[in-house]
């Protein structure tokens, strides 16, 4: 996090020189200390983002892969003239363990075109599906199961973490 904040710094100057430099990383340094200290933040965290990077990329692959594919299912479904559309409002529950990996699930089906998460409480999901073709498998997706994947690494690393103390 350090790093971004250093780079976001040389970004908005617009120019490198020895002095903005050294100012980022005075500045970086004192952004990244409150982070720790007021906002429940950790090195720990940054190194967990750094071993689940590829795991993310490949989760941001997929997600721009689906949106895509939804795009075209949605105007296929949209410009057939044969096919009426029959719009459906679904529940489900999901095993996702961690809050964030349930926001992302969430802001992945409302990102790919033909669903809307309208609700999220706890573990239960409400969406709106364009048409009832879309609704189907949303619970077991490729998102619920990249996601799932990233959350046990997480949690064992959590359980060994919770063996030191």
């Amino acid at each position: 996090m350090y790093f971004i904040f250093f780079l976001i710094w040389i970004i908005f100057n617009g120019q490198f020189t020895l002095e903005i430099a050294a100012f980022g990383v005075v500045i970086a340094g004192f952004i990244y200390w409150f982070i720790c200290k007021f906002l429940n933040y950790s090195p720990r965290t940054d190194i967990i983002l750094i071993k689940k990077m590829f795991q993310i990329l490949h989760y941001l692959f997929v997600l721009i892969l689906e949106i895509v594919k939804a795009n075209f299912t949605v105007v296929k479904l949209i410009m057939s003239s044969k096919y009426e559309l029959e719009p459906v409002v679904i529940k489900f529950r999901t095993d996702l363990k961690t809050r964030p990996a349930r926001i992302l699930l969430a802001n992945s089906i409302t990102l790919t075109p033909g669903t809307i998460t309208v609700s999220l409480s706890n573990d239960e999901y409400m969406v709106h599906c364009l048409d009832k073709s879309l609704a189907q498998g949303i619970d077991k997706s490729i998102f619920v199961e990249l996601l799932e994947k990233m959350e046990m690494g997480v949690c064992m690393e959590d359980k060994d973490n919770d063996a030191d103390k």
